[in-house]
């Protein structure tokens, strides 16, 4: 967790930080009326223009008129955007510099926002089930307590439109395994019986087996291409991190996966861990900074735990 420097210096970058989001809060009142106020004039004096050669019976709803209110309205939400953009540039900038600072604990650490993290390509898919779309949000990577990791918001959903449905939406961390595991193992959240029998009649090539324990095999379904090696994680460490994850992260039931030499912990969230207020909100460390620590010191805490699985109770 970052000390007590790390933290002065925190503070004084939201003091640079205030400096600007208030001039920036000040653009934004002035432009958003003036942008949108100036839109809607337009509109306003452009259909009463039509109604010059307009038919008496369609005056302001003739089919120009529809068509000018159509292009008012979208050019209204354009301009929208383009008026609060002042904001939404500080505010990426602003990420861009502070959160590489909120979390300096972390060794090397380094931030991008929206681009493909490295590990997603290694990641089992049968974490996450089908998905043929995927977005990411701010993404982290460094080493903590001497293993690197690489943690990313990631949205992932299958199908289009109002068909769509969310894959997995929520927090990816990547981690370096202690010791890696001869296959796949993954550790999900249990589906219904006619999800299971898709997958069965589609051919997986993974293969379920239980913790022994009851509860948690009420609650997840673990899956494997290597059983004989999978049994003694998962009646052993992997079930009791589990029954812990349950306890720290109790909304949504945290999925694991192991990969090789590669451990992922998926912690579904809906909430964007990193976000910081509106521009018209003053920024505050307590309120606003230390939470989004504390929630990165658990997230990663939790992985440096799950990592472990995988170790022989002679060597741990």
């Amino acid at each position: 967790m970052p000390d007590e420097t790390v933290i002065a210096g925190i503070r004084k970058n939201i003091e640079a930080y205030e400096a600007a989001r208030a001039s920036a809060a000040r653009q934004v009142r002035w432009r958003v009326p003036l942008f949108v106020g100036l839109t809607l004039a337009a509109v306003v004096v452009i259909a009463w223009l039509f109604n010059k050669v307009a038919d008496p019976n369609e005056q302001w709803f003739s089919t120009p008129h529809v068509f000018l209110y159509f292009i008012g309205f979208a050019a209204s939400i354009l301009l929208y955007f383009q008026a609060i953009k002042p904001a939404t540039r500080l505010q990426q900038s602003f990420r861009d510099t502070l959160l590489p600072i909120i979390f300096g604990f972390i060794r090397e650490v380094r931030y991008q926002h929206g681009g493909r993290p490295n590990s997603f390509d290694r990641l089992p898919r049968e974490a996450v089930g089908p998905f043929n779309r995927q977005a990411f949000d701010d993404v982290v990577s460094g080493r903590y307590e001497e293993f690197p990791f690489e943690l990313y918001e990631a949205e992932l959903r299958e199908g289009t439109g109002k068909g769509s449905s969310t894959a997995f939406k929520g927090v990816i961390v990547a981690f370096e395994a202690v010791e890696p595991f001869p296959g796949i193992l993954v550790a999900t959240r249990r589906t219904n019986a006619v999800v299971g029998f898709f997958r069965g009649l589609f051919g997986s090539k993974l293969q379920e087996l239980s913790s022994g324990e009851p509860l948690i095999d009420a609650a997840y379904e673990f899956r494997t291409d290597n059983i004989e090696a999978a049994r003694p994680l998962v009646t052993g460490r992997l079930a009791q991190a589990l029954k812990w994850l349950g306890e720290t992260w109790p909304d949504d039931p945290a999925r694991v996966a192991l990969n090789g030499g590669d451990g992922f912990l998926l912690l579904p969230q809906a909430k964007n861990f990193f976000e910081l207020p509106e521009i018209s909100v003053p920024l505050d460390y307590t309120r606003h900074v230390a939470p989004m620590i504390s929630d990165m010191g658990a997230m990663l805490a939790t992985a440096a735990l799950v990592r472990k699985i995988g170790v022989k109770d002679e060597a741990g």
